[in-house]
């Protein structure tokens, strides 16, 4: 079926199935492969925030102002508060429910930027994800090129990091997750094809 689907997009696709209590890879298509994050890095973007708040370094309330040169293309929440400023969990609620880039960026800046978030995986064990760029740069997915990349199997282990183990607190976890099935922006796409009674948790790319 993945075959299929290559050959219909024209173009690689890599997943993973991973038991997320054990940590066992169940099935696995080009998993090692480098893929463009896109924007799926703003889920480990708002853990490295939820790192920093579990460490007393930032605060969920915590209000972010910001002005109109600011603002990039597609920020279809962070537009409509630049005279009142978002707090950083707003941020991080418009990062992952709406894909907001704007949000991605005024969050990604509390964190020391590209360097300092793929510095953050490199602490919790990730060796391979790395974020080199900003919004909106970061989406140009020239192949072949590994900047802003990761790979299937690379970033189910650091999402089990960030949702099972102590990496983060218990309540950080359940905010994170929270905010992964909140996402708006997957309704057309593997939501739609659900079976009933089941929900997923996600961030698009």
């Amino acid at each position: 079926q993945i075959k299929l689907s290559e050959s219909q997009l024209s173009g690689r696709v890599g997943m993973i199935e991973m038991d997320l209590a054990s940590g066992r890879t169940l099935t696995a298509w080009r998993a090692d492969e480098r893929f463009p994050m896109m924007s799926t890095f703003k889920v480990v973007l708002c853990g490295a925030v939820l790192a920093r708040v579990d460490a007393g370094d930032e605060q969920l309330e915590r209000k972010i102002h910001y002005r109109q040169q600011d603002l990039v293309d597609y920020s279809p929440v962070s537009e409509k508060h630049l005279a009142d400023g978002m707090t950083v969990g707003e941020l991080c609620a418009a990062a992952i429910t709406m894909s907001d880039n704007s949000a991605a960026n005024l969050l990604l800046a509390t964190v020391g930027g590209p360097a300092g978030l793929t510095a953050f995986l490199r602490q919790i064990g990730d060796n391979v994800t790395r974020l080199d760029r900003w919004e909106t740069e970061l989406n140009e997915a020239l192949p072949g090129d590994a900047r802003d990349t990761t790979t299937p199997a690379s970033m189910a282990a650091t999402l089990r990091k960030l949702l099972t183990s102590q990496r983060l607190s218990a309540r950080s976890q359940r905010q994170l997750l929270q905010w992964m099935v909140d996402d708006r922006v997957a309704g057309p796409l593997i939501r739609s094809v659900l079976p009933a009674g089941w929900f997923i948790a996600d961030k698009t790319g």
